[in-house]
């Protein structure tokens, strides 16, 4: 797997003319300690001069970083790994695994202090997709030759022991190879298939390359064919969508992340609703506290267009009767009505309720009042583990408190009993948009400590 290799292939042959398909990676050696300015396409170049078309180069994101001037002072590295940080995904004592600037997930947002003078901390590149494309550049304008160019960073991986070099910045090369839609050796579709082409040849480059080694860079011969004439997608297409990580959620700091990053939605795509994710999201919310050991929350889901379109219906005539009672004009009404388009645009509806199945009457007015108070209370944490379970479902849900106000028609509507009492409704559906950033709070400013 090392030493000098022979003639290229660019169709992933053996070099002998065998057939098999097969490759071959070694190390470069000669790559001097780079400084910040330095010119990493000319000292490759200057190591490496056989680079032939079609070859693929792997570099170290170390010496990147060290060229593109990311050694920072920094005496404390927790402050450093602070800034680089967008959210905290994980945390075990002093470890963390977190989302950092570049949209990576990985330990202490790829800060390292290795390698490096006492007293400084290396910052991964700031762009490793540019980065890769400007050696990839630089390396055709000194020696003449089209090769891939991948920088490459040591992650670990869930569920897995031990690291591995994984692609963060890339430039002509095929990052991933989409198998969908063609067969396997038996016929069988292939219908989920893509290979994360980038992050295999950054881990075949790690077998020859080496931190103690002084060794940051290697080159793969003989796959050509996943290269391209163009820079390509770049590793940014191995960052998966927050919403297609089935995984992003999970630990306390996930769930901290859940509640945080909630949103209200108010307009969703025609996708419809899985019903068993809304009963999944159910559970979560009749595990809220509720006085008594009582149990005072019920949801009523509105799963046909039919039953839908009739209590909205009955809700709307019910507000205009009372706007029309409170003087207002017929523009007036037409606008606020107009506001509750957020449930009748949604693919699905929930009604949730109170019940007062076990509470206390004392005959005494406000003993009475702060006992309903008690199961309010108890039915809007209901609600909120109801909203913040369906965000975990990657389900956008929007709270509108009008049900509240004709409680009787909604009542009548749906066939409840007399003892249920709406408190709302959840329109419930698939984000058509990115949700937009909430405004800052401090959490101090609704503090107050004795």
């Amino acid at each position: 797997m090392s030493g000098t290799p022979s003639t290229p292939t660019r169709d992933g042959t053996a070099p002998d003319g065998g057939g098999a398909p097969a490759y071959r990676v070694w190390a470069v050696p000669g790559i001097p300690e780079v400084s910040a300015g330095d010119d990493l396409a000319k000292l490759i170049a200057a190591a490496e001069p056989g680079l032939a078309d079609g070859d693929v180069l792997l570099v170290t994101s170390k010496i990147v970083s060290k060229a593109e001037g990311r050694v920072v002072r920094a005496a404390d590295r927790e402050a450093a790994i602070d800034a680089e940080t967008v959210r905290v995904v994980a945390r075990r004592g002093p470890l963390r695994i977190v989302e950092n600037r570049q949209g990576l997930v990985m330990a202490a947002a790829g800060v390292d202090a290795s390698n490096t003078p006492a007293g400084t901390v290396l910052l991964l590149p700031q762009d490793p997709d540019a980065s890769a494309r400007a050696i990839r550049d630089g390396l055709r304008e000194a020696l003449g030759v089209d090769v891939a160019v991948v920088v490459t960073d040591t992650f670990g991986r869930p569920w897995r022991a031990g690291l591995t070099d994984v692609a963060i910045g890339a430039a002509g090369l095929r990052v991933l190879d989409d198998l969908r839609g063609g067969t396997d050796a038996h016929g069988n579709p292939l219908s989920a298939t893509v290979v994360a082409t980038a992050d295999e040849l950054a881990a075949a480059g790690d077998l020859v390359k080496g931190k103690a080694a002084a060794l940051p860079v290697a080159v793969v011969r003989g796959l050509g064919h996943l290269t391209s004439a163009d820079h390509g997608q770049g590793a940014r297409a191995l960052v998966r969508d927050a919403r297609d990580d089935m995984f992003r959620l999970g630990t306390s700091e996930a769930v901290r992340e859940a509640v945080t990053q909630r949103r209200t939605v108010r307009s969703f795509t025609d996708e419809p609703v899985d019903p068993g994710a809304v009963r999944r999201a159910v559970a979560a919310a009749v595990t809220a506290p509720a006085p008594h050991h009582t149990t005072p929350w019920r949801f009523v889901l509105l799963e046909s267009p039919e039953s839908r379109t009739r209590l909205l219906d009955a809700m709307r005539e019910a507000w205009i009767a009372d706007l029309r009672r409170d003087g207002k004009s017929e523009e007036s009404i037409a606008k606020r009505v107009r506001r509750g388009d957020v449930l009748r645009n949604a693919p699905y509806l929930v009604v949730p309720c109170l019940v007062m199945d076990g509470s206390h009457t004392y005959g005494d007015e406000r003993r009475d009042a702060a006992e309903r108070e008690m199961f309010v209370v108890a039915a809007g944490a209901g609600v909120q583990n109801f909203l913040v379970a369906l965000a975990g479902e990657r389900l956008g849900s929007a709270w509108v408190s009008s049900t509240m106000f004709c409680r009787d028609v909604v009542r009548e509507v749906l066939g409840l009993p007399p003892e249920w009492d709406p408190m709302g409704a959840v329109a419930v559906g698939h984000p058509a948009e990115q949700p937009r950033p909430r405004p800052d709070r401090e959490a101090s400013a609704f503090i107050e400590v004795r």
